[in-house]
């Protein structure tokens, strides 16, 4: 029997560098957090931004806090798709050579040169987690999802150490190909 995680469904959204955060909102503005998320010192924001790309635009997509070092843009593919981006498959913060978008925001607008990725499907776990699972920082498994559409998610890669905590990050995409829902428990295997 393998370890068992929780599964948090990601929806696209977007983290905000500083600059960016002022250009789009105001000088000295800063993010109105709603609810945190399970990842420690994470937060859902008030404040949501237009997305705009060669084919189309999403509109009202969530900021998640704490600002960060660089802007990253985290989208399923069908989002990519429809905003006529390519987006890779990355590992969040390996924003090196993706495709950039137009941000809207209340106060202003920006063209980044890049930071649009789609998430590497994902594992959180404390120091202490990852060493009961029997697994180590940057490692790739594989995990078991139960159920009617039950699969195996291969090249997973795990994410342990200080300020995580057990959960499994899949995009929108992921979830429903899978009939998942949050919090549903699926399975590192061995």
């Amino acid at each position: 029997m393998g370890y068992k995680v929780p599964v948090g469904l990601s929806n696209k959204h977007l983290h905000l560098s500083a600059a960016d955060l002022e250009t789009l909102f105001g000088k000295g503005y800063e993010l109105h957090p709603t609810k945190p998320l399970k990842q420690p010192g994470q937060f859902a924001c008030e404040e949501k931004v237009d997305i705009v790309g060669p084919k189309s635009t999403l509109k009202g997509i969530r900021v998640l806090g704490p600002v960060r070092k660089e802007t990253q843009i985290e989208l399923a593919m069908t989002d990519a798709r429809s905003l006529g981006v390519k987006a890779p498959v990355r590992e969040s913060g390996k924003l090196e050579g993706t495709p950039g978008v137009k941000l809207v925001g209340p106060a202003g607008e920006i063209e980044i040169d890049h930071g649009a990725i789609v998430a590497l499907r994902h594992i959180h776990l404390s120091a202490d987690q990852a060493k009961e699972a029997g697994v180590t920082d940057h490692q790739m498994v594989s995990v078991r999802v139960p159920g009617e559409r039950g699969l195996i998610f291969e090249n997973v890669l795990i994410r342990a150490g200080e300020g995580h905590e057990k959960e499994m990050h899949l995009d929108t995409d992921e979830g429903n190909a899978a009939g998942l829902a949050n919090d549903v428990e699926v399975e590192i295997l061995a």
